[in-house]
């Protein structure tokens, strides 16, 4: 790769496809409604660890390969959705005292960031952008070591700079409420936006297998 082209089409490529509605941005909403904007970022950072997970598997050529799993990667779908669905259950019923919440919030930050980390890998939109498309905007067999460094810095990026706002907007929208009964409607709000990405995916992972029996 001798010029810039290749990596605009990607960050270009890479930037409509994040800012896609899907069950990624659905579990981002659900989950910055439901906490604080830190435990968002690391959230957030997982969905970004994901996307540079599958960056790296198409870039080694791994791509066949990871086909060739694609029963397991079924099993890791079915998985990733049910753990959405608990994680939708535990909003549903959550306490809704705020300085509850806040504690509860603040010790979880490593099951966000490996939440945000199984969105993205069960993702459909993720496994379709980087095993299908990234091929037609890159030379996958001429990436080197320092090619693959800018690209997942430019994924981390763009990654960031699309789905930000929406944990912002969502984070704000949690901050601006302290009554009980507000605070109630909005987990479960984020429940149902959670559940949504959840029911998504499970249903096409089972999809998926029964297509393979």
């Amino acid at each position: 790769m001798d010029t810039f082209a290749p990596f605009i089409a990607y960050t270009l490529a890479l930037g409509i496809a994040a800012i896609i509605p899907g069950p990624g941005i659905a579990a981002l909403i659900g989950h910055s409604l439901g906490g604080r904007l830190k435990s968002s970022a690391f959230f957030l950072t997982g969905i970004a660890l994901g996307d540079v997970t599958y960056l790296t598997i198409a870039v080694v050529g791994l791509a066949a390969l990871a086909q060739s799993f694609a029963g397991a990667l079924i099993i890791l779908k079915i998985l990733g959705g049910c753990y959405l669905l608990y994680l939708a259950y535990t909003f549903w019923t959550s306490d809704v005292e705020v300085s509850k919440l806040e504690r509860r919030h603040s010790q979880s930050w490593y099951s966000a960031l490996l939440t945000g980390y199984a969105v993205t890998i069960s993702n459909p939109k993720a496994i379709i952008f980087y095993m299908a498309l990234l091929p037609t905007v890159l030379d996958l067999g001429a990436v080197t070591f320092s090619n693959w460094a800018l690209l997942t810095f430019l994924t981390i990026f763009v990654i960031f700079a699309a789905l930000s706002p929406y944990a912002i907007l969502a984070a704000k929208a949690r901050a601006a409420l302290s009554q009980p009964k507000s605070l109630r409607r909005l987990n479960r709000f984020a429940a149902t936006f959670i559940g949504g990405a959840g029911a998504f995916i499970l249903g096409e992972a089972l999809t998926a297998m029964l297509r393979r029996t």
